[in-house]
């Protein structure tokens, strides 16, 4: 199961959260999202383990928990929607001033 772990302090490594996630259970990865520029935590992660029972049991037992001055926000990570590229606008109109 892929889990979202939100509100992460900028100070959490992935060694961090896969020592967290590892007292549920075998975590197969872990990776926190970074500015592609700065290199600096955008405050969030995915941690996947691969036994569905082990995940539920790190959602319910680390969400709401406090790591390095944060209190996590960990649920069932959902599928990224189609519509949600980010970035610049594409395709709008020319302007003519």
């Amino acid at each position: 199961m892929n889990i979202y772990v939100g509100n992460l302090s900028y100070e959490v490594t992935e060694e961090d959260l896969q020592q967290a996630f590892e007292a549920f259970g075998q975590v197969a990865s872990v990776n926190i999202i970074k500015d592609k520029y700065s290199g600096q935590s955008k405050g969030f992660g995915f941690v996947e383990m691969p036994a569905k029972a082990e995940a539920q049991s790190a959602i319910d037992g680390l969400n709401g928990k406090e790591l390095k001055g944060r209190t996590l926000n960990v649920n069932e990570a959902r599928p990224r929607s189609e519509g949600r590229q980010g970035g610049a606008r594409r395709g709008g109109r020319r302007r003519p001033w």
